[in-house]
């Protein structure tokens, strides 16, 4: 991304802000961010994002909304979870959530209860806020227990974390990270909760496009 080839700017008749956002394009384009969530947006996910479709209520799922006119609105979402069934090898998606947090909250709304046990990797060792940190939502409606990397190799211990499974008989795991650099090996973590009971929660919102490109 460049000022260059980013006339988006240019169309804010406030002169404040265009010269704010003149500021992040070159703060972005002079700077590297190790922040995998920070990608750059495509010009065109930038125009279309800024589109009329903008202006319009759309609450619900396509076919059942809770407002009229969303015809053209259930065509894009379509068209969404279409493609991203098809990139993912998947029979169902829900692309609605603006972030990987929404879409963690969605899913312990729909299998946990108050109070309900989570096993996830601790914050200090490359975990992320919403897996159930204590300053976060989660970690005040649910029971939570971490999981930490070996100190010497830094990498995660598997049968380690099988044994703490095995003791806390969590509801749910939670395999995925923020700041975890090594590879995780979701298979395992698929056998594990398949040995105690829990649900699988897999959270790749910082590597998934790493995963179907």
């Amino acid at each position: 991304m460049t000022a260059k080839n980013n006339h988006t700017h240019n169309q804010v008749s406030d002169s404040e802000i265009r010269d704010i956002i003149k500021c992040e394009i070159t703060r972005q384009q002079d700077n590297i961010v190790l922040i995998a969530s920070e990608n750059f947006t495509s010009q065109e996910v930038i125009r279309t994002m800024g589109s009329v479709l903008t202006n319009k209520y759309a609450e619900g799922y396509p076919g059942f909304r809770y407002y009229e006119g969303c015809e053209n609105m259930d065509s894009i979402e379509d068209i969404a979870r279409n493609r991203a069934n098809k990139l993912f090898g998947s029979n169902y998606c829900n692309v609605q959530p603006h972030s990987g947090v929404n879409a963690n909250v969605a899913v312990f709304l729909a299998i946990l209860k108050c109070g309900d046990k989570i096993l996830s990797m601790n914050l200090r060792d490359g975990g992320h806020l919403s897996h159930g940190h204590k300053q976060n939502l989660t970690g005040k409606y649910f029971d939570i227990y971490t999981y930490s990397v070996d100190p010497d190799t830094e990498i995660l211990d598997y049968e380690d974390i099988r044994k703490q499974a095995k003791i806390i008989k969590p509801k749910l795991i939670i395999a995925g990270a923020s700041s975890y650099s090594r590879k995780i090996e979701f298979a395992k973590f698929r056998e594990i909760a398949d040995e105690v009971g829990s649900y699988l929660m897999a959270d790749t919102a910082h590597i998934a496009g790493l995963m179907v490109s």
